[in-house]
C-alpha cells in the first residue's frame, strides 16, 4: 500500500482529523510551540505551525530544530495512519534546501511504501510568506509500529 492512494468518507476523514488533532494535543511540546494539524489521511498529513518569534534563531529564520520537529511529527502522523497502530520514528533525515523565513511553516508527509511493521514515509516543509509557499526542506524517515506492551 502506498500512503495517499485511500479515498475516505468526509464523515471518516473528519473523524480521523478529530484523532490527530487530539493526539496532537496530547503532545506537551507541540502545544508549546502552536503546531496545528490541518489535514490527516490515511498515509498523509498536513501539519502547520505559526512562525513566532520565539521559534526563530538570530538570524530571523526558523530554527532547524524546529524545521526537524515538523518533519519527525509529520513523517510519524503518517506512517502511523498508514499502519493504523501505535508508531515511532526509528530514523529520519532531512535536507535544509533554505532558510526558513516567513511567517508560517506546513510540513506535508506522506507514506510511500507500508510493510507489515514499518513505513517509509516523505515530507517536505515550506515556508510561507503572504500565502506563497517555498520549500525550505525535504525529509524521509522510517516509521516503526511499537511493539505489543501485553507481550512483554
Amino acid at each position: 500500500m502506498s500512503g495517499g492512494d485511500t479515498q475516505v468518507s468526509p464523515e471518516a476523514f473528519l473523524a480521523m482529523l478529530e484523532m490527530g488533532r487530539g493526539v496532537l494535543a496530547s503532545q506537551p511540546f507541540s502545544v508549546l510551540i502552536g503546531a496545528e494539524m490541518h489535514a490527516l489521511s490515511p498515509g498523509s498529513v498536513d501539519l502547520q505551525l505559526p512562525l513566532t518569534a520565539q521559534l526563530k534563531q538570530q538570524n530571523g529564520f526558523a530554527h532547524g530544530g524546529i524545521v526537524s520537529y515538523m518533519a519527525d511529527n509529520a513523517l510519524t502522523f503518517a506512517g502511523g495512519t498508514a499502519l493504523r497502530v501505535p508508531v515511532v520514528t526509528s530514523e529520519f533525515k532531512i535536507n535544509y534546501v533554505r532558510p526558513a523565513v516567513g511567517d508560517r511553516l506546513i510540513a506535508r508527509a506522506k507514506a510511500v511504501h507500508t510493510g507489515s511493521s514499518q513505513a517509509v514515509c516523505t515530507c517536505e516543509i515550506f515556508a510561507v510568506t503572504g500565502g506563497v509557499e517555498k520549500l525550505c526542506a525535504l525529509a524521509q524517515g522510517t516509521i516503526a509500529k511499537l511493539p505489543d506492551s501485553s507481550k512483554k
